[in-house]
């Protein structure tokens, strides 16, 4: 995979931390905004990016560039990965992917046409220990009550009180902790349990944003809260229960750095099985895989699986309105 970055914000930092992990990956280019060009320079320079851009058109057209991640604010997602589709680049874009199933379709129906594939980054459905836990759920079935935390209080958060309104938690572009944190919950429990029957949200507003939140979802036989917060402080746990005992973890949902299983019998046991450090290496190494080898089949249940969240989410946001 040749990559090309567009945005030099604090994920693209993070990412950039733990390419050197990813087998197969050559980092072709940066582009930012001209603002943010001598950001996108020192990462260049520190990390041995080929090519540094302040105008996304001329990385689209870089012959050199195979695929484009796509880190802006997530209002901005549905025009660039638009765009980068339509110069017949793969794709992949930061959660949430985009603000409507609508244009998740539109886009999917393009890349399809254009012959390029296009995921969504979300971090835990890759992760080893997730895949540990979706096999070890029979140990505990029947399962009637999931709860899962991801409470992390914002660094931007008393700028926000003052006044200083960061893209997080701006509505107007699509901030808030149900886009920001709460989605990782929501890709953990769809990907463990499926599709829900019913949705509701209940936010704590402030500013007109909603800076924690609890978002209920029901399955047939089984209850599942998610609980996110930026503006509270916890070491987060989260629990899965079921008749025959319980799985839980410390700390976010985006990670699941160990997981332990308690039987109904007193039997319990810790497991650890991440390949990386970093939670965004495993993702990456899918991802590259995936487009290497034209992977379609795989790339359509991962979209799949995001148009799921994607429908629960806009559940979740109508169900505020009523």
């Amino acid at each position: 995979m040749k990559l090309g970055i567009i945005g030099s914000g604090k994920i693209v930092h993070d990412f950039l931390t733990t390419a050197d992990k990813i087998a197969d990956l050559e980092l072709a280019a940066i582009s930012t905004t001209p603002r943010s060009k001598q950001i996108a320079q020192d990462l260049a320079e520190q990390y041995q990016i080929a090519e540094v851009f302040s105008d996304n058109d001329e990385l689209f057209s870089d012959p050199n560039v195979d695929t484009v991640y796509v880190a802006v604010p997530n209002s901005l997602h549905y025009g660039v990965v638009k765009k980068a589709i339509l110069n017949g680049k793969n794709v992949i874009c930061e959660k949430p992917y985009v603000a409507t199933v609508a244009e998740a379709k539109e886009l999917k129906q393009l890349a399809d046409e254009h012959h390029v594939i296009i995921v969504e980054a979300i971090t835990n459905i890759h992760l080893e220990n997730y895949l540990a836990i979706k096999r070890a759920l029979s140990k505990i079935a029947p399962i009637h009550i999931a709860s899962l935390n991801y409470t992390q209080y914002s660094s931007r958060y008393d700028d926000f009180l003052k006044g200083k309104i960061a893209p997080v938690f701006d509505p107007a572009k699509d901030g808030g902790t149900l886009m920001d944190l709460n989605i990782y919950n929501i890709h953990l429990a769809v990907g463990l349990f499926g599709k829900p029957e019913a949705v509701q949200y209940y936010p704590v507003m402030q500013k007109g944003i909603d800076t924690s939140g609890i978002l209920n979802l029901t399955y047939p036989e089984m209850q599942a809260s998610l609980i996110a917060s930026k503006d509270c402080y916890t070491t987060p746990r989260s629990f899965i229960e079921g008749e025959k005992g319980s799985i839980f973890f410390d700390g976010s949902t985006g990670v699941i750095d160990r997981f332990s299983i308690e039987l109904r019998n007193g039997d319990t046991d810790s497991f650890e099985f991440n390949h990386y450090k970093h939670r965004m290496a495993s993702e990456f190494n899918d991802f590259v895989k995936i487009i290497d080898n034209h992977d379609t089949k795989t790339a359509d249940e991962l979209y799949d699986h995001s148009i799921t969240v994607m429908d629960v989410l806009a559940q979740a946001k109508k169900s505020v309105a009523k």
